[in-house]
């Protein structure tokens, strides 16, 4: 069973009451010198940007510790804060993340030490995610991920196509594509990809999970998700979706070979797609992604980070001053954009920062006020304390529904990671509604 103090970490951030332990601390730690701060954190080439900081703040100095990624950092920190001792100052976190670190008591509430304008240049959906819904502010987003699709035009114009702006058109223009030449696709249904699902989700209104006084829900098996599920599961049951997972040799292939003729991604996939077929560029289109309701569009969110405080950082209010700097600040954001190739959580900044496309769609004047329409779209989303056991049982289950590739597999299989992530929440000693 949890503590109770990792239960209440977690009960009292959704009414806004939590004062974790970290900023109590004593910010000045009684030392003479400069404030020297560490910083877990895995974004490309970060030190430079951070070098910026150093020379402008003498008395404040952060050293960069790249790590390996997401997930080996989060169990490494974790791991520091149950010994006690090890954890840095501040670290990079995902923001599915940070409910598993709020109810570790690993992140410090740093709503105090910021400024009451910090939220305002952020999408309200965006904010949610680093304050759990509370008054509490657990970390300050530093980039995201709206959901974007990309599309071979010339393969299109050749039989006569344009690009989808709704879903249902979506599904005519796989079918007609495929009708046209069977050994092209409009896309592909990835089965090893739970973030996408859950962005996809996202668009359609779903929240897999929910914070209701001290207890958790869960929601995947909703009707939002289950209309997702469905949608793609009778594509794949006709044939005219593929069903090879992403980032295969088989699927870049298709890139290259234009047996691929479009890609449901998000704003970050132009740097995979010159990565992968670096020769098609100048093929492509970027759109925003198909709508449920073109009176009405949404999106959702696939990637995204954000900056925290840890609970054991001596110094929490100079580490929330530099956080605040490294994602809201226009010198840092543009460093950002160049040297680490992200789209800024800071809409205002990003739309001032980003003007020129990216050089794979450098044709395409317009991607990022695409970009921005499509960040600006992006639904409300609530993560749980075990996204992992979620997201594996999406692997697992729609693993499974791929292969069989009826549209009921795929409908069960939300079932399943309902069913999967409910027992886990209850073995793990939460109270779940």
């Amino acid at each position: 069973m949890r503590s109770s103090l990792r239960m209440g970490a977690i009960a009292t951030a959704a009414t806004a009451a939590l004062l974790l332990a970290g900023c109590s601390a004593d910010a000045g730690g009684g030392e003479s010198g400069p404030v020297e701060l560490t910083y877990w954190a895995w974004a490309p080439n970060l030190e430079q940007v951070v070098e910026i900081w150093n020379e402008k703040n003498p008395d404040i100095q952060v050293t960069v510790n790249k790590q390996d990624g997401g997930d080996p950092a989060i169990t490494k920190l974790l791991t520091a804060i149950k010994a006690g001792s090890g954890a840095p100052d501040m670290i990079q976190a995902e923001y599915q993340k940070l409910p598993t670190l709020v109810s570790a008591d690993a992140l410090a509430d740093i709503s105090d030490a910021l400024g009451s304008d910090v939220a305002e240049g952020f999408p309200s959906a965006v904010w949610d995610s680093v304050t759990l819904g509370g008054d509490a502010v657990y970390a300050v987003p530093q980039d995201t991920g709206p959901m974007m699709a990309y599309y071979r035009t010339d393969i299109l114009d050749q039989y006569g196509l344009s690009i989808p702006t709704t879903w249902d058109e979506y599904a005519e223009t796989a079918r007609a594509l495929h009708a046209a030449d069977p050994s092209k696709y409009l896309g592909t249904f990835s089965a090893n990809d739970a973030g996408w699902f859950a962005g996809l989700a996202q668009q359609a209104g779903a929240s897999w999970w929910s914070i209701d006084g001290d207890a958790w829900g869960v929601g995947i098996d909703e009707e939002p998700t289950q209309k997702v599920a469905e949608y793609w599961g009778e594509l794949v049951e006709e044939g005219v979706i593929d069903n090879k997972p992403m980032y295969t040799p088989e699927w870049n292939a298709g890139l290259n070979d234009g047996t691929q003729v479009g890609w449901v991604s998000s704003v970050w996939g132009p740097g995979v797609l010159n990565g992968n077929a670096a020769d098609t560029a100048g093929l492509w289109t970027a759109a925003t992604i198909p709508a449920w309701d073109a009176s009405e569009p949404t999106n959702g969110n696939w990637g995204g980070s954000s900056t925290a405080v840890t609970t054991q950082s001596k110094h929490p209010e100079q580490a929330a001053e530099f956080i605040t700097w490294l994602n809201t600040d226009p010198e840092a954001i543009a460093a950002l954009i160049q040297t680490s190739g992200i789209y800024p959580a800071d809409s205002e900044a990003a739309a001032a920062a980003l003007t020129e496309p990216p050089a794979f769609f450098s044709g395409q004047a317009d991607f990022y006020d695409i970009a921005a329409e499509a960040a600006s779209a992006v639904q409300p989303f609530t993560y749980g304390p075990n996204v992992n056991v979620a997201y594996s049982a999406y692997n697992d289950e729609f693993a499974k529904a791929a292969e069989a590739k009826t549209a009921d597999a795929f409908t069960k299989a939300v079932a399943e990671m309902q069913s999967i992530t409910i027992d886990d929440l209850t073995k793990s000693g939460f109270t779940v509604k």
